[in-house]
């Protein structure tokens, strides 16, 4: 279970994975602000949102532009104060960049704003109370270490559960609830023996919303189960949707690259991999720096067992990730 948590909490860079979702669906009833219109979770009867927030989710997850949905949260944290998805988005993006004190900071106000919410809204509170305590718990795990913060993080981790369960007691059948605990239990699913992932992968696809971030947790899913076809096919519906998200290049790069190594190093599907990581980084200015050195160092290994090179990938790696700035480099340098 140790081992269990501390992957689950190292593995927010997901939707952010469940940053992503954490953010994601972190979209709350703000009454001190004129609402938006547009609800990307339910097509139907609409929770009104804040401009800046819903122009902050847009742009993250439909574009993967960081850059742009950061300058919208600031706007929003001033604005939108009783949004918790913005403070959720922040969460993400400090985790990202490695800011811990800024992730405890939004951490704790999402939670904060979310049991404000309870009192009206008993679904969506309850998910970004729960949302909040696990970007808590990631903050513990992140600076206490594994061994000292995991009795910490657990009692997080059942406290989020809790607050899940509060919110399908509500409304089982919310698109918001069932993408956040699909993903939550797909992370539990794929890492825990016994458990039965394609639950959890059936939630996603027959519950949840929007469908571009649904069937990307499907994808990591099937990705992390070693089903690259089904990964691939689930990528694939994903970039038919939003198809300007360099983020997803990335993860079909990713897929192609475990299938090719499960393929005796198949070369056709590492140069296909290498398009992707090259579309992905076309966009890198977009992203944080943190974020565009991984997926260049990516690229550099996989383009070694193209053609045998000997590329220093390691010392590449770092001049990206150690440079001046928050968001990567316009252009990273040539392999």
């Amino acid at each position: 279970m140790k081992k269990t948590l501390s992957l689950l909490y190292r593995r927010l860079s997901i939707l952010k994975r469940l940053s992503v979702i954490a953010s994601a669906t972190a979209i709350g009833l703000s009454l001190s602000v004129s609402p938006a219109t547009g609800d990307p979770f339910r097509p139907n009867n609409p929770t009104p949102i804040g401009d800046k927030t819903e122009a902050a989710f847009r742009a993250m997850f439909e574009e993967g532009n960081y850059k742009e949905a950061k300058s919208y949260l600031q706007q929003a944290e001033f604005e939108e104060k009783n949004e918790p998805l913005a403070y959720a988005m922040m969460a993400s993006l400090s985790y990202l960049d490695e800011d811990w004190d800024s992730l405890k900071v939004y951490a704790s106000r999402t939670r904060e704003v979310a049991e404000e919410l309870m009192a009206t809204n008993a679904v969506r509170g309850n998910l970004y109370a729960g949302t909040g305590h696990f970007l808590e718990g990631a903050h513990i795990i992140t600076t206490e270490g594994v061994l000292a913060g995991t009795p910490k993080a657990l009692n997080k981790l059942k406290v989020v559960l809790q607050h899940f369960d509060e919110a399908a007691k509500e409304n089982p059948n919310d698109p918001e609830l069932n993408l956040l605990k699909g993903y939550m239990d797909l992370l539990l699913a794929v890492n825990l023996p016994f458990a039965n992932p394609q639950d959890a992968i059936e939630k996603l696809e027959e519950q949840a919303s929007p469908s571009h971030l649904a069937n990307r947790g499907i994808a990591i899913a099937y990705r992390d189960l070693k089903e690259y076809d089904k990964a691939l096919e689930y990528v694939n519906k994903v970039l038919a949707e939003t198809p300007n998200n360099p983020e997803v290049y990335y993860l079909k790069a990713q897929i192609l690259v475990s299938q090719a190594r499960e393929n005796n190093n198949d070369l056709s599907l590492r140069e296909e991999a290498d398009k992707n990581f090259e579309m992905t980084l076309a966009k890198s200015g977009l992203m944080p720096r943190r974020m565009v050195a991984q997926i260049f160092f990516e690229q550099c290994k996989n383009l070694n067992n193209i053609d045998g090179g000997d590329r220093s990938c390691d010392p590449m790696r770092d001049s990206i990730r150690d440079g001046v700035g928050t968001w990567g480099p316009s252009s990273v340098p040539q392999l």
